[in-house]
């Protein structure tokens, strides 16, 4: 069955009445009436000091929000030459319907620029606005990535999966490919609409990574746009983070194995310009439970140990064993142990057909091993530091990706 609209006859109307936009702002929220106001507020000041001259829309793609998120939208006064959109999707649950609401909106609108911000960010400015926007206006490119300041231990599975994986398989250093918050052009906005992936758990779930990997395979012009500190409603990744690491582990694998024949051909990263904020800022601290991610970890190899030692190489179980006996001021997984444990794990996903779930269940305590690592190492390193860490460990992903090769079709021996 196709896809038909993600928009509801509300939204449509209004899209009908105002005919056409230079840009268009989507905003996808969910029960978030404590930061939304202050969203809104900043994106139409944002339009007004930097695009007043241009017709703007500002969309907000609702997904049922059961407080009072679209009551603070609708009451919220935006400036009287913009236009405002609070609307409903319609479609499977979770982010990427909302998002199919946007791009429809903004397809409809024939808009020349389209941003997408998070709904809970507390550090948005109205600079963001045209950090995003102008590097899609002005210059032409036709995905704008979002470059953070972020303490280090926000965004770890961007720090230990997503970022390295992208860089070694794909061969762009888009440092936050699933960020949030970015920009497109209108000839991506229409290629992704008529993607057949909206009633997929890709798009559901790792919408974000799907958007980012596409712009990059499909050959559009992706640039990044430094946004400044983010601030939003950080996950302490010892208690939050297990769904979402296996819903972007589910794309991210997914992906791998629909774009082979482009990864399997690209030997290096190159850089990609960047634009945007300029300055340095410190990010406020994000705490996090060291001592429940090992014992997460530990509770992890005591259940699935006898599994892992069928699935990882032996070596890599070796390094995995010998963390499970450490106590937390000692506890270490080596990178080079985990880039192979990774790339084992989208080995073994590509040849098995079934139990997919089932394997990324069972990896879960893995991460949380390599996270709990990474904090143990970088405690005393302020956010600066650890982040050349994090590129230490990206050199390594794309030093190591011909094992990625040699087991991808094989096996692990």
């Amino acid at each position: 069955m196709h896809y038909d609209t993600a928009l509801r006859t509300y939204g449509s109307k209004r899209i009908e009445e105002i005919e056409a936009a230079d840009i268009l702002v989507g905003i996808p929220c969910y029960n978030n009436e404590g930061t939304i106001e202050h969203v809104i507020q900043m994106v139409t000041h944002g339009l007004s000091k930097h695009y007043k001259d241009m017709k703007s829309v500002i969309f907000i793609a609702d997904g049922g929000s059961t407080d009072d998120t679209r009551e603070v939208v609708k009451e919220f006064q935006i400036k009287p030459w913009q236009e405002k959109i609070v609307a409903i999707y319609r479609g499977p649950g979770g982010k990427g319907t909302a998002m199919r609401s946007i791009f429809e909106s903004a397809s409809r609108l024939k808009i020349k620029a389209c941003a997408v911000v998070d709904s809970d960010l507390r550090s948005i400015t109205p600079d963001w606005v045209k950090y995003l926007l102008d590097p899609v206006l002005d210059k032409g490119f036709q995905f704008v990535a979002p470059v953070y300041v972020r303490h280090k231990y926000d965004g770890t599975i961007t720090n230990n999966i997503v970022y390295n994986l992208t860089r070694a398989l794909y061969g762009q250093r888009i440092r936050q490919p699933i960020g949030g918050d970015f920009a497109l052009s209108r000839d991506i906005i229409k290629f992704y609409i008529e993607q057949d992936v909206w009633e997929t758990d890709v798009a559901r779930f790792g919408i974000d990574i799907w958007l980012t990997t596409n712009a990059i395979t499909n050959g559009f012009r992706t640039c990044q746009s430094n946004l400044g500190v983010k601030i939003h409603d950080a996950k302490d990744p010892g208690m939050h983070l297990g769904p979402m690491f296996r819903q972007v582990l589910w794309t991210v694998f997914t992906l791998m194995e629909q774009k082979e024949a482009f990864w399997k051909n690209v030997r290096r990263s190159e850089g990609i310009e960047t634009f945007g904020f300029t300055g340095a800022l410190e990010p406020e601290a994000v705490a996090v439970n060291l001592e429940g991610m090992i014992e997460n970890f530990k509770i992890g190899y005591q259940q699935f140990s006898v599994l892992w030692k069928d699935i990882i190489s032996e070596e890599c179980f070796e390094a995995v064993k010998r963390a499970s006996r450490m106590k937390p001021e000692t506890f270490h997984l080596s990178t080079e142990a985990w880039v192979r444990i990774l790339y084992e794990l989208a080995a073994t996903f590509h040849t098995w057909s079934s139990n997919r779930n089932k394997l990324i269940d069972l990896m879960t305590p893995l991460y949380y091993c390599r996270v709990a690592s990474f904090v143990r190492q970088t405690r005393d390193m302020s956010s600066q530091e650890a982040d050349a860490l994090v590129e230490e460990q990206a050199k390594k992903f794309e030093e190591d990706k011909d094992y990625l090769i040699r087991i991808w079709d094989k096996g692990i021996q």
